[in-house]
């Protein structure tokens, strides 16, 4: 008791004491302390002992893609958190390749009877699947909220970062920093975020560089997600000459490092790298990761104070919230390197300057 007494006092800020008279119901405790304590209970997973026990106010869905990219994990802690603080229990979903799909998911949460659904980069992101699926949950009715990703004409709130933002802020670090050949990496084109983060790339480039299209097209790499898409983008890129990479999430801007490192690169030394999300642990990397940080404790608190309006039947704007990302500058991005000056790989022979030829025209001759 007295291990789980420490652990519980350290998640919640608190003293050990202070966890005790919460435990047993004693007075003297200011409220949201109390709270603070509870809520270290559930995320800690200890049962609350039955004094303290609130009635659930039921389950809400939580569809989560694959765990591997950290950035998820993360969503689903703050929104299990958020879920907790009102009452309400969370059922977690995360989906694995070849694995259950989204749309079992959701049938499965539909057998529970839950009282609504958060969906994070589901395939309300993805242009080419079907969105029907949503508006059918809708008109059954069941309160629904998306995160990061948007389609019209689905009545329901959706929050999402600015990824144009994102993409322009990014540039314009590295334009700053005395970067030219600046390359983005990220995924398929078929998803918003991606359309959106392209956007902002392209527009900063054009705003701050005068970069042409034919010249954007070729700076610019869509790729798989992960470390291996961004690491084979980025050789593609370094073979164009770039020395700055903006990337689409954290996993492939460590791709790109490793890219970089493969071909005897120094990062940041010969060349920048900026990530986005800032997932755990980007800033123990090595380099510790420059990223553009997702603001994902708003957009969860955002997204469940949605969700609960529309349980308890105060509809919430069925529109689109768009949180500001932060520009988190770390160690791998720094100034530009000078450019390499090109000399031929075999000189030959210096040729005699003809015997007509002026001392002028010799030191000329020689100078270029």
């Amino acid at each position: 008791m007295r291990a789980r007494l420490s652990d519980i006092a350290q998640q919640a800020e608190v003293s050990e004491a202070t966890v005790s008279r919460v435990l047993n119901d004693r007075p003297g405790v200011a409220p949201e302390t109390r709270q603070a304590v509870l809520t270290a209970l559930d995320v800690l997973g200890y049962e609350r002992p039955a004094r303290l026990r609130k009635r659930s106010a039921g389950l809400v869905g939580l569809v989560v893609p694959e765990l591997e990219n950290p950035i998820f994990p993360a969503f689903a802690q703050m929104i299990e958190t958020a879920l907790a603080q009102t009452g309400f229990t969370p059922v977690l979903c995360t989906q694995t390749p070849g694995g259950v799909t989204e749309d079992e998911y959701v049938e499965m949460l539909l057998d529970r009877q839950v009282s609504g659904i958060v969906f994070v980069s589901g395939l309300h992101a993805d242009t080419a699947a079907n969105h029907d699926r949503y508006r059918a949950l809708v008109a059954r009715p069941l309160p629904i909220v998306l995160i990061n990703g948007y389609a019209d004409g689905i009545p329901a709130p959706f929050v999402s970062c600015d990824d144009r933002e994102s993409g322009e802020l990014a540039v314009a670090h590295l334009v700053a920093l005395g970067h030219r050949r600046i390359g983005l990496i990220t995924g398929p084109d078929r998803f918003v975020p991606v359309q959106r983060k392209v956007a902002g790339y392209k527009a900063a480039m054009r705003r701050l560089l005068g970069v042409t299209d034919a010249d954007l097209a070729e700076l610019t790499e869509l790729s798989l997600f992960g470390v291996e898409g961004g690491e084979a983008a980025a050789g593609r890129l370094l073979d164009r000459g770039v020395t700055g990479v903006v990337c689409g999430s954290d996993l492939m801007a460590l791709g790109a490092i490793r890219a970089g490192r493969h071909r005897g690169l120094a990062v940041p030394g010969e060349l920048s790298v900026v990530g986005f999300d800032d997932s755990p642990l980007m800033a123990f990397t090595e380099p510790p990761l420059t990223t553009m940080r997702q603001p994902v404790i708003s957009m969860a608190v955002a997204a469940v104070r949605a969700l609960v309006d529309e349980i308890h039947g105060h509809p919430a704007p069925h529109s689109e919230y768009v949180f500001r990302p932060e520009l988190v500058v770390r160690g791998s991005t720094a100034v530009a390197p000078p450019a390499r000056p090109t000399t031929p790989t075999q000189p030959g022979p210096v040729a005699a300057p003809p015997p007509d030829q002026s001392p002028a025209g010799t030191a000329l001759a020689g100078r270029s």
